[in-house]
């Protein structure tokens, strides 16, 4: 059996990383020459988390959310105003359900082809971001993510969806580290409380995925875990999803002097 893994912090880490993380976030904003940052806010932790780092870096003035339903829980939303008000960032409400709809409608009306489900999936968290870089653009701010190791080890998001972003400060913690970063600057326990879940579906992240969370880390961290099956499974999934990290490829002329 394996030994215990560390994928997680202890107390002295999390008082050198947050102020890291935090001093970091501002330099790169800066660097951007952008006014303040835009988030999704869907009401689950890791929103949560960049929210509170994004306010204690930029102040809650130059922090602006906006919470996407679409055919959404009713419980999410209320979690995504939870948030908002405790961190005292502003939030505004996008519901993108007409927009799905008619955008699915119409693609299948003019191609003459159902789409499969998880094309259908995948469009609600693209429509997302459209709007969060259709607001970004106009207020100059950046749009920040909010996956986390996890996650991106399997791929668990959508390409040009939840997967795009100007900056993402959790992408390189765990699960477990992320909940750690979330108590530590005081996220509300409601939030630490739910279930991991994308807001796609009734299932939570892990049944979705068929695999645990720890198991992610320990593979992503470590290269193995103690269930075989499950680290196959991890390492098939890490495997299949390389593209989802490449930009688009392009024929590149001998003439071309772009870099």
């Amino acid at each position: 059996m394996l030994k215990e893994r560390k994928t997680y912090m202890t107390k002295e880490q999390l008082d050198y990383e947050v102020p890291r993380i935090i001093k970091h976030m501002r330099k790169y904003l800066k660097k951007s020459g952008a006014k303040g940052v835009i988030i999704g806010n869907s009401g689950g932790k890791d929103c949560a988390t960049v929210i509170g780092l994004s306010q204690m870096a930029f102040g809650a003035e130059n922090v602006y959310t906006i919470a996407m339903p679409c055919n959404s829980i009713k419980q999410d939303l209320e979690d995504a105003i939870l948030v908002s008000n405790y961190f005292n960032v502003k939030m505004d409400v996008v519901d993108i359900t007409d927009v799905y709809e008619t955008q699915k409608n119409i693609i299948e009306k003019t191609v003459k082809l159902d789409m499969c489900d998880e094309s259908l999936v995948n469009l609600k968290p693209r429509i997302r971001m459209s709007t969060l870089y259709t607001v970004a653009q106009t207020k100059g701010y950046l749009v920040f993510g909010t996956g986390n190791l996890c996650e991106r080890y399997v791929g668990y998001f959508t390409k040009h969806g939840d997967g795009a972003f100007d900056y993402n400060p959790i992408a390189e913690f765990t699960v477990e580290e992320v909940y750690q970063i979330a108590r530590y600057i005081g996220v509300p326990e409601k939030i630490l409380k739910k279930a991991p879940a994308d807001g796609l579906g009734k299932l939570t992240d892990e049944e979705k995925l068929g695999v645990k969370y720890s198991q992610i880390a320990q593979v992503a961290i470590y290269g193995t875990t103690d269930d075989k099956q499950a680290m196959n499974k991890i390492l098939k999934m890490h495997k299949s999803i390389e593209h989802k990290f490449k930009p688009g490829i392009y024929h590149r002329s001998k003439k071309s002097k772009i870099a």
